[in-house]
């Protein structure tokens, strides 16, 4: 009965894991990965590597887009050998996805010096050279990289990052050790268990019906204007973010709020952009500027922003000419909630 009941069990198994998506069961694999260090292991001896130096990716020229290539572990030890590396350092890739294959997939940077880094530095030259690519600044690629590639990079680089800054225990001064697939560093001094974090930020399109606010940095390209944004403050709301940034920039009290989406981004830090609209009362929206926080700041109408989006953004700034209202890349959420407000400006809102 005993054996009946366990084999009854096993097909009950079965069938329950062959009723799950694709999605569920690629999410639990990496679930594994991130728990199980025999398991990550065991995925890295037949995964795929994208390279770094410095916190840039390395890219192959295609046009009219950029190629990320990814390489095997055994592409990857012939490489490092080539150069005089040791093959140790592979011990500091992350895990950052798998296919649906469940093909898993990791970062490695090879620029960053890590314990088990040599002159690590000194090599970009002959990578670049023995690979057929170039380490590229990741903001400088992204309108040349498709969809897939700009956020598996952007997960890379985040975790990459968050690992080189964060070697050595904030309780203990200690060095701190990551678990095989990097979602995790641990403190062998007290057991504290350190994970990425990224920062929340708040962007929110103000309109006033048929106005929308832009403000732009002194560091934006010239004629760029955004939506407004800020960090939380610890014990904020998301909502609470919202109005307070907007009464501190433009000097303006929000009446009422509606989420849109939100976008990790990835520079300079990573952060967790929240996407917001919001109005204000008709009455109320003379602006006044922080010019701490701000350059300028302004109403636009609905047909100078929708002339904005349909503008090339090949555009030529003309030397010593003031060029029109210029809108951030397709790739950036503020771009998204831009248009969201052009095609519905009277979109419903709900209370602050």
């Amino acid at each position: 009965m005993a054996i009946y009941c366990g084999i009854a069990y096993r097909r009950k198994s079965f069938w329950c894991y062959r009723l799950l998506s694709t999605y569920v069961t690629k999410m639990r694999y990496l679930f594994e990965l991130k728990e199980d260090d025999d398991a990550c292991k065991k995925a890295l001896q037949t995964g795929a590597f994208y390279l770094f130096h410095n916190l840039s990716p390395m890219l192959q020229k295609s046009e009219p887009q950029y190629l990320v290539p990814k390489y095997s572990l055994l592409e990857l030890e012939r490489l490092l050998g080539k150069l005089g590396q040791n093959t140790q350092r592979i011990e500091d890739s992350v895990l950052i996805g798998c296919s649906e294959q469940h093909d898993a997939w990791f970062a490695l940077d090879i620029g960053l010096n890590h314990s088990s880094s040599i002159n690590a530095s000194l090599q970009k030259p002959e990578m670049e050279t023995e690979l057929r690519g170039s380490f590229m600044d990741l903001r400088k690629a992204f309108l040349q990289l498709n969809a897939k590639d700009v956020s598996l990079l952007s997960t890379a680089q985040a975790l990459l990052r968050w690992h080189d800054a964060h070697q050595f225990c904030s309780r203990s001064g200690q060095p701190t050790k990551k678990n095989v697939a990097g979602s995790k560093r641990i403190c062998p001094a007290n057991n504290i268990i350190y994970y990425p974090q990224m920062a929340p930020v708040v962007i929110t399109l103000v309109s006033d019906g048929p106005r929308c606010l832009l403000a732009r940095q002194s560091s934006f390209p010239k004629g760029v204007y955004s939506a407004l944004a800020g960090f939380c403050d610890i014990g904020e709301s998301l909502e609470e973010t919202v109005r307070r940034e907007v009464a501190e920039e433009v000097g303006l009290e929000v009446e009422r709020l509606q989420y849109s989406a939100s976008q990790h981004w990835p520079f300079p830090n990573s952060s967790l952009m929240i996407a917001c609209h919001a109005t204000v009362k008709p009455g109320q929206t003379k602006i006044h500027v922080n010019l701490q926080e701000l350059e300028a700041a302004a109403w636009f109408s609905h047909e100078e922003v929708a002339t904005a989006l349909r503008r090339n953004d090949s555009y030529t700034l003309q030397q010593n000419i003031t060029p029109p209202l210029r809108l951030p890349p397709k790739f950036a959420i503020a771009h998204q909630l831009i248009k969201e407000w052009v095609e519905n400006p009277a979109c419903p809102s709900l209370p602050a």
